[in-house]
């Protein structure tokens, strides 16, 4: 053997490794991602909180309690030169997890690179800008279907001339497994959104047919990866066979480079569990196998999430260990020495192509709606039954979850014990007031003229749907004059309007017979003493759009003779106390895991008693012990977290509540 000849194969070169970050302020934020970067992350992932995602700046009363909760606020121009400060976007990679306001951000990004003297053919990475999956399961969209399109064919438009390295789209199926996608669905119903997206760009007149195959080409995916890493890489070569069968069959792309099926990753956060947080470790390194094992359908960046992101915000150190388990599996395993190593598999090949069967089955069943932008509604409704069945499942102990239904006897974790309340991060209070403060200096520096125009001319170009029409051009002019976020948002709002997307609670089938024959006799014996049905309103203040959970509480309280009422997302404290008390409900469920609890909440118990409505009020969410005390202690009856999985216990519990009500007790 020569001198140096390890004798190992060639390594293939890893993915783009990072961490979904983003918390506080942009300074705090951006120290965050250069911490992240000195220890082996190749790339950004910017996690923005909601307002940003909404469409509000911190000083909106829409914003209050949730001004960097679940990300980094950026307001205007000057939060993207913070946040960016030290890192040279010229050579970075970074991927932003922006949807409704994708132009937007993508505007800033651009502006702030001009600022910096880079050209911006050399920006790299993507905005996720998928609608689609917004109105199924993430809940942060502001427009209707249609203009939703028109924005999102509008950013493909413009970075296929001006920005060529960058993916306008990420399609996400991500979150479609969050709302209990099956692998198929989640196979058909991403497939789905591609294809909306790319038949609007050929309608729109905006690209030519011979620039078409370059679009076909920039379009990326988000996927999810579950603990059953054989199915998850079977579903991935699944995704890999039928997109490139589209991309030639659909749209003639004959260069095999344009029909690679790219996609990054972020595994199951669904899966991680808030007992036994440890068992998360090993959890999310299976998961991480099944989206790198196979070559020829490799990821090709990845984030992880943290071991203790079912308690609330990671720690920096938690994001480390995240990263460590990339690249121990990148750097010292010899996963990258092979080929793939399932070409050839009996095994992966038959689940391979029964997945991608069964995909062809449901796609084609989607597209005979009219596409994934039409058939909303419908998916959504599929969704929820799937989330439902996989909970029963759950609950039945047909489906084993270690620490939940199974082994759960455990010595008590020294990884929490050390840490107590530390071991997770807390956004500082005063981080709101500072950034209404910010906000209102940045106003005041502005040229409002400036702003004035910029805003006309983005109004004016929104409303033409002429195709050289494109609202990109009049963002960046509004990001360079000093435009901030919720302006954006609000001029788009005027000539689009609001969109309230479909609960699918009316479709979920929850077939817990067994288990809630007992809450169910109670129900209908509580009807009959008392001339009704026990009434439930189940509400989500604030911007979280997480509505999964507040989904399959109203299937079960509905399948458990509940009289349910369920506005979907984003309702005012306002709305939620006149509807408790035009409906006279019993128990007032509020649902919040943006970690903006001990702001809403009060808020809600103290007008519910301003309007003399004695409805009891239960809370659900990622609410750590302490915050759970000071709940109960303003006089919520009871809190509930994701450890709390069994429905029927909690049916339960809402039936007692709702008998104590009507008989005035307590």
């Amino acid at each position: 053997m020569a001198e140096g000849d390890t004798g190992s194969p060639p390594r293939a070169k890893p993915w783009v490794m990072r961490t979904y970050s983003g918390h506080s302020n942009a300074r705090a934020s951006n120290e965050l991602y250069r911490t992240n970067l000195a220890k082996g992350q190749t790339g950004l992932s910017i996690a923005f909180d909601l307002p940003t995602q909404t469409g509000y700046d911190p000083d909106a009363p829409e914003a209050a309690g949730e001004v960097g909760k679940v990300g980094v606020p950026v307001a205007h121009l000057g939060h993207m030169r913070q946040l960016l400060e030290g890192i040279p976007v010229g050579e970075m990679n970074t991927s932003m997890t922006i949807n409704s306001t994708a132009a937007w951000l993508l505007g800033l990004y651009v502006a702030n690179a001009q600022d910096q003297g880079v050209d911006p053919v050399r920006l790299q990475g993507t905005t996720q800008n998928d609608i689609v999956k917004e109105y199924l399961s993430r809940g942060t969209f502001i427009f209707p279907p249609g203009p939703s399109l028109r924005l999102t064919v509008d950013t493909i438009a413009y970075t296929l001339r001006h920005v060529p390295r960058w993916n306008p789209v990420n399609v996400c199926s991500y979150h479609l497994q969050e709302a209990g996608a099956t692998p198929v669905q989640e196979i058909a119903y991403a497939l789905a959104t591609a294809i909306g997206i790319l038949d609007g760009v050929r309608r729109s007149g905006k690209v030519t047919e011979d620039e078409l195959p370059e679009v076909v080409g920039r379009i990326s995916f988000f996927v999810n990866s579950g603990v059953r890493f054989v199915e998850e890489t079977c579903k991935m070569r699944a995704f890999t066979a039928m997109w490139d069968r589209i991309c030639r069959e659909r749209y003639h792309v004959v260069d095999e480079r344009l029909r690679r099926f790219r996609y990054g990753v972020q595994v199951n956060s669904l899966g991680l569990t808030e007992q036994q947080p440890e068992n998360n470790v090993p959890r999310i390194a299976l998961e991480t196998l099944g989206v790198t094992l196979s070559k020829g359908a490799r990821a090709r960046a990845i984030q992880l999430p943290a071991w203790n992101e079912a308690l609330g915000l990671p720690r920096p150190w938690d994001q480390q260990w995240s990263l460590r388990i990339q690249q121990i599996l990148a750097f010292e395993s010899d996963l990258l020495e092979y080929d793939d190593v399932f070409e050839g598999s009996v095994v992966v090949q038959r689940k391979t192509a029964e997945l991608v069967e069964a995909a062809s089955v449901e796609l084609d069943e989607v597209l005979g709606m009219g596409g994934a932008f039409e058939a909303i509604d419908e998916l959504k409704r599929r969704l929820v039954r799937s989330q439902a069945e996989r909970v029963r499942r759950i609950e039945a102990g047909e489906q084993m979850v270690v620490g939940v239904n199974c082994f759960t006897e455990t010595a008590p974790s020294p990884l929490l014990a050390e840490g107590g309340a530390d071991s997770i991060l807390k956004v500082d209070p005063t981080v709101e007031t500072g950034l209404k403060e910010d906000v209102a200096a940045w106003r005041a520096a502005r040229d409002e003229a400036a702003v004035r125009v910029a805003l006309d001319e983005l109004r004016r170009v929104a409303a033409d749907e002429s195709p050289p029409a494109n609202v990109m051009l009049p963002t960046i002019a509004l990001a360079h004059a000093g435009g901030t976020t919720g302006e954006w948002a609000a001029a788009l709002r005027q000539v689009y309007g609001e969109y309230r997307a479909p609960t699918g609670v009316a479709g979920g089938v929850g077939r817990r017979s067994v288990q809630l024959a007992p809450v169910l006799e109670r129900t209908r014996a509580m009807a009959q003493r008392t001339g009704g049905a026990p009434r439930l309103l189940v509400a989500k203040p604030g911007l979280d759009g997480h509505s999964n959970g507040a989904e399959q509480i109203a299937v079960a309280a509905r399948d458990a003779g509940f009289e349910v009422v369920y506005a979907g997302i984003r309702t005012t404290p306002e709305q939620i106390v006149a509807a408790a008390r035009d409906e006279d409900v019993d128990v007032v469920g509020l649902s919040i895991l943006s970690g903006s609890h001990l702001d809403l909440v009060p808020e809600v118990l103290d007008r519910l008693r301003a309007a003399g409505v004695d409805a009891r009020v239960v809370v659900g969410g990622i609410i750590p012990p302490d915050d759970a005390e000071v709940l109960r202690g303003k006089g919520v009856a009871a809190v509930y977290t994701p450890k709390d999985f069994e429905l029927a216990r909690i049916m339960g519990d809402l039936v007692t509540l709702a008998e104590a009500r009507r008989h005035g007790i307590g």
